[in-house]
C-alpha cells in the first residue's frame, strides 16, 4: 500500500509516515478521587518518614537532601506514566515494523539530557555541596553481554527498569513478576556462586568524549549523532510504512497536564529536566537497578542470610550501601517515588486498576525476563536509564555501545517472544 502523506505518526522534528492514520485517543475515565487521596497521603507519609529518619540519623540537611530525591522520583513517575514513555516498546516497534516514533523521542530525551548535563559539567553548579560528575561506564565483555541479555529480558518481561516501576505503580499486576525477577536476578549476580565467575571479564577503561574534546565538544558530537539517528529512523520508517503507535486515553484542555495523557515528546522533555535535577542535587546520574540488588539482599537478611560476607558486597561502595538504610539510598528513594508518582498519575487519569487474575504461563515468562534484566544490568553496570540515558547524556562511549548491544538483544528477544507464543507487532496491524 502506498504511503499516504496525510497519515502521519506524530513525532519530534517532523512527522513520519505510517500505513494508516494514527488513532484518536479515547476520553480518559473520570478521576479516581478516593485513590488519589490515598496515594497522596502515602506520598506525604513517606516524605515525612524520609525527612525525619535522615534528620535523626545525621541532620536536617540530609533529611532535606533525601526528601528532595524522593520528590523528584514522584515527578519522574508522573511523567513516565502520563507520557507512557517506553524503552521496551520503542525498540520493539522499531525492530519489528520499522516505526521509529519511540526512538526519535529517545533522541529528544538524550539530547536534552546531554544539554543539561553539559551546562552542569561546564559550570560545576550543583546542590547540597555536590559537584556534577559524568557517568563513565567500563567498555568490555560485561557491557556487551549485559546489554544483550538485558534487552532480551525486557522483551520477555514486558518492561525496562523505569517501565517496570511505573507499570507496577499504576496497578499493572502483569509486571509484578518482572519486578520480582529483576530483584532476584540482581541478587543472583551478587551471590558467591555467580559473581566470581564474571568479576574479571576482559575490558578497558571508560572513554569520555569530554576527556578528548571538552564538554562542549562532546555535547556537539552527541547531538550530531542523535540527529543522524533521527534522519535514519525517518528514512527507515518511510520505506517500511509501518502502522502508527497506539494512543492511550486522554483528557482535553488544560486539565490534560494533570490527568494526562501527554505526547511522548513532552514526557521526554520533562524526564530530561527531572534527570538533570537529580544530577544537580546528587552530583550523579539518575539510576535504578542497583537498588534492586540492595532490596533483595536486605530481604535475605531478614531470614538470617549474611550477604555482607559475599565477595560482591565487600566491595567498598557496595559495602557502604548495604550498611546503610534504604531510606538513605538515592536510587531506592527515586524508585519508590516513581511507583508512588505513577500511582497518583494513574488515579488522576482514571486508569489505576489491579488485576487479580494470574496467567501462570505469562507469569513465568515475565519472571524469567526479570531475572535476565537483573543479571544483565549488573553485568553492564547499568540499565536503560543508568547505562543508556546516563551514559550518552554524560558523553560516555559506553552508552552508545550499550544501545547497539541492546538493539541486537531486542532482535533476539523478539525471536524468543515468537517461540514462546507472545505477540509482536506486524506490518498489517492497525497500531503497533
Amino acid at each position: 500500500m502506498a504511503t499516504n502523506p496525510t497519515t502521519v505518526d506524530s513525532s519530534i522534528f517532523t512527522p513520519a509516515p505510517t500505513r494508516v492514520a494514527p488513532p484518536t485517543p479515547d476520553p480518559a475515565d473520570p478521576p479516581q478521587r478516593g485513590k488519589i487521596g490515598i496515594f497522596l497521603l502515602l506520598a506525604a507519609g513517606l516524605l515525612t518518614w524520609i525527612f525525619f529518619s535522615n534528620t535523626a540519623q545525621a541532620d536536617a540537611d540530609q533529611g532535606l537532601y533525601f526528601g528532595v530525591l524522593f520528590v523528584l522520583g514522584l515527578g519522574l513517575g508522573v511523567a513516565l506514566f502520563h507520557s507512557r514513555f517506553g524503552f521496551t516498546s520503542a525498540w520493539r516497534q522499531l525492530m519489528a515494523v520499522g516505526n521509529g516514533h519511540g526512538l526519535r523521542n529517545h533522541a529528544l530525551l538524550l539530547g536534552t539530557t546531554a544539554t543539561i548535563f553539559m551546562l552542569l559539567f561546564t559550570t560545576g553548579w550543583g546542590g547540597f555541596g555536590n559537584e556534577p560528575t559524568p557517568y563513565a561506564g567500563t567498555i568490555g565483555v560485561g557491557l556487551f553481554l549485559g546489554a544483550f541479555i538485558f534487552a532480551i529480558g525486557m522483551q520477555l518481561g514486558g518492561g525496562c527498569a523505569s517501565g517496570t516501576l511505573f507499570a507496577v505503580g499504576s496497578g499493572n499486576s502483569t509486571v509484578i513478576p518482572t519486578l520480582i525477577g529483576f530483584i532476584a536476578g540482581s541478587v543472583i549476580y551478587t551471590s558467591p556462586f555467580f559473581f566470581p565467575l564474571v568479576s574479571d571479564l576482559p575490558g578497558m577503561e571508560p572513554v569520555l568524549l569530554s576527556d578528548h574534546v571538552g564538554h562542549v565538544g562532546g555535547w556537539s558530537i552527541t547531538i550530531l549523532v542523535l540527529l543522524v539517528i533521527v534522519a535514519i529512523s525517518r528514512a527507515v520508517q518511510a520505506r517500511r510504512n509501518p502502522p502508527p503507535t497506539g494512543a492511550p486515553p486522554s483528557a482535553t484542555g488544560w486539565i490534560r497536564a494533570i490527568r494526562g495523557s501527554w505526547p511522548m515528546w513532552v514526557g521526554a522533555l520533562v524526564l530530561a529536566v527531572l534527570g538533570g535535577a537529580v544530577m544537580w542535587v546528587s552530583g550523579g546520574i539518575w539510576g535504578v537497578t542497583n537498588a534492586f540488588a540492595l532490596w533483595g539482599v536486605k530481604f535475605l537478611q531478614l531470614f538470617g542470610f549474611q550477604p555482607e560476607t559475599w565477595e560482591f558486597w565487600q566491595q567498598e561502595n557496595w559495602a557502604v550501601m548495604l550498611e546503610g538504610s534504604i531510606l538513605s539510598h538515592q536510587n531506592s528513594l527515586t524508585n519508590i517515588g516513581i511507583m508512588v508518582g505513577a500511582a497518583i498519575a494513574a488515579a488522576a487519569g482514571g486508569a489505576w486498576a489491579f488485576a487479580r487474575k494470574v496467567d501462570w504461563k505469562n507469569f513465568g515468562i515475565a519472571f524469567f525476563g526479570g531475572i535476565l534484566m537483573g543479571i544483565g544490568a549488573r553485568l553492564a553496570e547499568g540499565c536503560n536509564i543508568g547505562a543508556y540515558l546516563g551514559g550518552i547524556g554524560s558523553g560516555s562511549v559506553s552508552g552508545w555501545l550499550w544501545a547497539a548491544a541492546a538493539l541486537v538483544g531486542t532482535w533476539a528477544g523478539l525471536k524468543v517472544r515468537s517461540w514462546l507464543g507472545l505477540a509482536n507487532p506486524k506490518p498489517t496491524d492497525s497500531v503497533c
